[in-house]
């Protein structure tokens, strides 16, 4: 107790307010180098979302929007295996064209070839895909 009876104010290091600082300004920047954020295209074969940028070959392609999925849902029996097909941006060198692809059918442009070969998930009977939980895989080559 100090004087009058008044508790006196524990004291702290004086770089104490300074390291306070900076960690409440450092913080944020320390979150933001956890974000993963790809430098560029993927390697061909990795499953990208829509909007993801994927090399295929000596292209980029690019999903851009699912225009059909009728495939048979995974939990139901069909007559017709249904189809996928993906409205994609592809890039090359000096040109750019967006062409729907349909899964497992290989489209021809400037003399490479790109197929769209996986689309996930699979379709569930009753349950509409969230645009967002899509996942494609393309292929190419000469």
């Amino acid at each position: 107790m100090g004087e009058r009876g008044v508790p006196e104010r524990l004291s702290r290091p004086a770089h104490y307010d300074g390291m306070r600082i900076a960690y409440i300004l450092l913080a944020p920047l320390a979150l933001a180098a956890c974000a993963i954020i790809p430098a560029g295209p993927l390697a061909e074969g990795t499953p990208v979302a829509l909007g993801q940028p994927v090399r295929v070959g000596n292209l980029i392609a690019v999903p851009e929007k699912v225009i059909e999925d009728s495939r048979c849902p995974i939990n139901a029996r069909c007559v017709w295996a249904g189809r996928a097909i993906v409205s994609t941006r592809i890039d090359g060198q000096g040109w750019q064209e967006t062409t729907p692809l349909t899964l497992g059918e290989p489209y021809a442009t400037h003399g490479t070839t790109i197929t769209l070969v996986s689309v996930e998930p699979g379709q569930l009977a009753g349950k509409p895909t969230d645009p967002k939980d899509y996942r494609f895989v393309f292929e190419g080559g000469q």
